[in-house]
């Protein structure tokens, strides 16, 4: 008889289906368990560096260091990159600072450096990893 795949094995396949996606939201398991459950099983992918926690119902996809052996976010954009694809997940508009617009615009020769987006409408999480935490302007 062979062995049921346990739910965190099914969290895994669909973590490595979604090639394109840094950014996962807990919603998107809910149908392969109940809530207790998948946050335990995602607890567990953070603990063992596979995924790290941005905030709350945020994971991003890890991977472990060689030098420090801590988990380090993997995004094609860094931590910016991947705070627009958790707030494009979560249904809230946003749009680039003035800073960076005239960074992109050449207007600027100053690189913005701290992640800031502008948010229209309502949004109270608090996106984090590491040191760096986003900055809302309104």
């Amino acid at each position: 008889m062979p062995r049921r795949k346990t739910l965190r094995y099914k969290i895994e396949e669909r973590i490595a289906r979604k090639m394109g996606d840094d950014v996962f939201l807990t919603r998107e398991f809910a149908n392969l368990g109940g809530e207790d459950q998948v946050l335990r099983a995602l607890r567990g992918l953070v603990r063992d560096g596979r995924l790290v926690r941005l905030g709350y119902g945020v994971y991003g996809r890890a991977v472990v260091s060689r030098l420090s052996g801590q988990p380090m976010l993997i995004s094609s954009n860094g931590f910016i990159g991947a705070v627009r694809q958790a707030l494009d997940k979560l249904g809230v508009q946003w749009e680039p600072t003035e800073s960076e617009k005239a960074y992109n615009e050449r207007r600027s020769t100053q690189i913005p450096v701290n992640p800031v987006v502008r948010v229209k409408g309502r949004f109270r999480r608090h996106l984090r990893y590491g040191n760096s935490e986003l900055v809302l302007e309104r």
